[in-house]
C-alpha cells in the first residue's frame, strides 16, 4: 500500500506514467524511492489487438495430437519423463512429458510451447496452456519416445484442430488486429484467470471482469504446500518436504499466516487488476491426486482410482478431513473482501453435487465469516453435474448465480473421462444432449432471477457454440485470453443476427 501510495503521487506530479525504482533498507526496514523516470514502453504498447499466425512453410512431420490455441513457437526439445529433470528445463525450450500437474506450472510459465503424450482439449496441460498463452499439442499418444530432446523444432496449433510438431525453426508471420473501437456485446465476456502475475497485463483486454479465477492455480504456484501440511508440519513423513516446508514458512509465526497471506496476496492482485469489475473467485478444486502432489500433500491425501469424480470440491469443505483446509480458504478470501477492501469478489463453490452439502457448505463458510449477503458478499456455484441442472430450482434459492462448467458438465452428461486421450472423439460439447442441459441451465436460472454465465472451453473453441449460448439468452461467457477477443467478434455477429444492439466500444469509458 506504501508502494501504491508512492506510485500514484509521483504519477499525479508528472502528469505520465513513471518507471519508478525503489528499494527496502535492510536496516531500518523503510522503502525508499531510488528514482523516477517517464515510462516509454508499456505504457505505449496496445495490448487490446488479435494476433494471427500463418505457418509459411512445411517441414518433416515429428508428431501430431490435438491443437490448443491457434498460435505458432519455436524452440528445442526438451523432454521431461520425471519431476526430478524439471529443474534441467531451460526457459524458451518447448516441454515435452507424458502429462502435467499443478506442480508444473512454474516451468510450463517459462516454456515456448507444450506437447503431451495424454490429454485431451479439457486436460491440465491445455487449460493452463491457454492461460498462458503458449500453444500445445496434447494427446498425442508417444511424443516421448519419439521425439528427440535437444532437436529444433516449430509447434503449430495454426492449422486447424490437429496440432503439429515439425522438424526445424520453420518460418511464420504475426498480424496484429487493433480492436480499441470494437463495440461491447451486450452478453457480458469475461476472462478466465488464475494466474496473478498476468492479471494486470491481461485486465487491459476489452472485458466485463473475471468469471473464473482458479485459487488451485494460486495454491500451486505461490504456495506450494498443502494447506493441512501448512498446519501440521509434524505430520509430514519425508525429512526433505518437512525441512522445505520450515523454509517456506520461516518469518511466519504460524504455518495458517503464511497460507492465508500468500493465498490472500494472490486473490488480491486478480481483484485490484480489474477493480471494480466482479472477479469470481472459485474456491480450490484440485483433484485427491493434484492435493497429493502438494508438498506435504501425500500424508494428508487417500489414494483414489478415479480422482476426477471423487473427494473433490463442495464434499471436502463439507468434511471434517479438509475442514481445517477450508478454514484457511476462507479466511483469506474473508481478508481479501473486509481487510484488503476488494468487494469485488464474488466466491464460488466447485462441484456441488447435493443441494444438502451445499446447505452444509454455507452454513460452514457463515461460520467462518462469510455469511452471503453479508457485506454485499455474493456466492455462486459452478453448474457442471447433471443434479445442479435437473434439481436448479432447489439450488436457485442458495446462490446468486450458476457459472455453467462445460468441461465437467460435458463429461458427465455423455460418460466420457475428458483427461483420457482414447475417447477424446467421444468428447464433444456440441452434442444435442449436452447442450439441452445448456439450454435448462440457462432456462432454469432465468426462471429464478439468478445469475447464468459459463466458464468452460466450448466457447473459447467454437463459435457456434458462442452463438448458440447467446440464443439461449446466457449473461455472462468467460473465457481464456488467447480467445476473448475473437469469441466477442463471434458474439457481435450473433447478437447482431437477433437484433440485440451492441453496447459502447472497448475504447470508451463506459467499457
Amino acid at each position: 500500500m506504501e508502494l501504491t501510495s508512492c506510485a500514484l503521487a509521483i504519477e499525479a506530479h508528472y502528469r505520465r506514467p513513471m518507471d519508478i525504482e525503489w528499494a527496502k533498507d535492510g536496516g531500518d526496514g523503510k522503502i525508499y524511492i531510488v528514482q523516477a523516470r517517464p515510462e516509454t514502453v508499456a505504457s505505449q504498447r496496445r495490448p487490446a489487438t488479435i494476433d494471427n499466425y500463418v505457418l509459411e512453410g512445411r517441414g518433416k512431420l515429428l508428431a501430431e495430437g490435438r491443437a490448443v490455441g491457434e498460435r505458432i513457437a519455436t524452440g528445442r526439445l526438451r523432454l521431461i519423463t520425471d519431476l526430478s529433470l524439471l529443474s534441467t528445463f531451460k526457459p524458451g525450450e518447448i516441454l515435452v512429458a507424458d502429462t502435467t500437474t499443478p506442480d508444473w506450472e512454474p516451468v510450463m510459465k517459462t516454456a515456448a510451447a507444450i506437447v503431451t503424450n495424454r490429454g485431451g482439449r479439457t486436460c491440465h496441460a491445455a487449460i493452463i496452456a491457454r492461460e498462458l498463452g503458449v500453444p500445445a499439442v496434447v494427446g498425442v499418444g508417444d511424443a516421448t519416445t519419439r521425439l528427440t530432446g535437444g532437436t529444433m523444432a516449430t509447434v503449430s496449433c495454426a492449422e486447424g484442430d490437429s496440432g503439429h510438431v515439425y522438424e526445424g525453426a520453420l518460418a511464420f508471420r504475426t498480424t496484429h488486429v487493433d480492436v480499441d473501437a470494437i463495440p461491447r456485446p451486450a452478453t457480458q465476456m469475461m476472462i478466465n484467470l488464475g494466474n496473478p502475475d498476468l492479471a494486470f497485463k491481461t485486465s487491459f483486454l476489452p472485458n466485463d471482469g473475471v468469471g473464473l479465477a482458479r485459487m488451485e492455480f494460486i495454491i500451486s504456484e505461490a504456495i506450494k504446500l498443502h494447506p493441512l501440511a501448512a498446519l501440521h508440519p509434524e505430520r509430514v513423513t519425508a525429512p526433505a518436504a518437512r525441512a522445505e516446508i520450515q523454509r517456506l514458512l520461516r518469518g511466519y509465526q504460524s504455518g495458517a499466516d503464511f497460507f492465508v497471506e500468500r493465498l490472500a496476496e494472490g486473490i488480491g492482485t486478480i481483484a485490484a487488476a480489474f477493480w471494480p469489475k466482479p472477479v469470481v473467485v472459485r474456491m480450490s478444486d484440485f483433484k485427491t491426486n493434484e492435493y497429493a502432489s502438494l508438498l506435504g500433500g501425500a500424508d494428508f491425501e487417500p489414494h483414489e482410482e478415479n480422482p476426477m469424480l471423487g473427494f473433490r470440491g463442495a464434499s471436502r469443505y463439507a468434511h471434517p478431513a479438509y475442514a481445517e483446509g477450508f478454514a484457511l480458504e476462507c479466511a483469506a478470501m474473508k481478508r481479501v473482501r473486509e481487510t484488503m477492501g476488494l468487494t469485488n469478489v464474488i466466491l464460488m463453490l466447485p462441484f456441488v453435487r447435493r443441494v444438502v452439502e451445499a446447505e452444509q457448505v454455507l452454513a460452514r463458510m457463515a461460520e467462518l465469516g462469510l455469511r452471503r449477503g453479508e457485506n454485499g458478499l455474493k456466492i455462486y456455484a459452478m453448474c457442471e453435474i447433471p443434479n445442479n441442472v435437473i434439481s436448479i430450482d432447489r439450488f436457485a434459492k442458495l446462490f446468486d448465480g450458476f457459472s455453467i462448467g462445460s468441461n465437467d458438465l460435458t463429461q458427465l452428461t455423455l460418460g466420457v473421462d475428458r483427461d483420457s486421450a482414447q475417447v477424446a472423439f467421444d468428447y464433444d460439447e456440441r452434442d444435442e444432449g449436452v447442450k439441452e442441459m445448456l439450454r435448462l441451465a440457462v432456462d432454469g436460472c432465468r426462471r429464478n432471477g439468478i445469475h447464468s454465465g459459463i466458464c468452460g472451453q466450448a466457447p473459447s473453441d467454437y463459435p457456434d457454440m458462442a452463438a448458440y449460448l447467446v440464443q439461449l439468452g446466457i449473461e455472462s461467457m468467460s473465457l481464456n485470453p488467447d480467445s476473448v477477443l475473437k469469441a466477442t467478434q463471434a458474439v457481435l455477429e450473433a447478437e447482431r443476427r437477433l437484433g440485440r444492439p451492441p453496447r459502447a466500444s472497448a475504447a470508451s469509458p463506459a467499457a
